[in-house]
């Protein structure tokens, strides 16, 4: 177990930033539009969340509490959430949670 929460730790973390450009790139896209969609914002909130259960993995690795993996199942269960809900007129974040 010590592995794995180390392991998808450090692939969350990583697959954050890239979530970040991303949507970075999106709301940019939704600014200049001016399309009234809030994806980029959602994609925002997706990438915070992945990166805060990363580092929330990461750092709780050796401990084998039921806290640690609640609060982990509560940070990334709201970035899977928040992209399904709104993810707008953007799918590729529903590729970025696996569906």
């Amino acid at each position: 177990m010590k592995t794995w929460k180390l392991v998808s730790g450090i692939i969350s973390t990583v697959l954050s930033v890239f979530v970040v450009f991303q949507s970075m790139m999106a709301g940019l896209a939704n600014a200049l539009e001016e399309s009234g969609q809030s994806s980029g914002s959602a994609g925002l909130v997706v990438s915070i969340c992945m990166l805060c259960g990363g580092i929330v993995s990461i750092v709780s690795r050796k401990n084998n509490s039921k806290g640690t993996n609640i609060a982990l199942i509560i940070l990334f269960g709201l970035a899977t959430f928040t992209g399904f809900v709104l993810a707008g007129n953007y799918s590729d974040l529903y590729g970025l949670l696996g569906v």
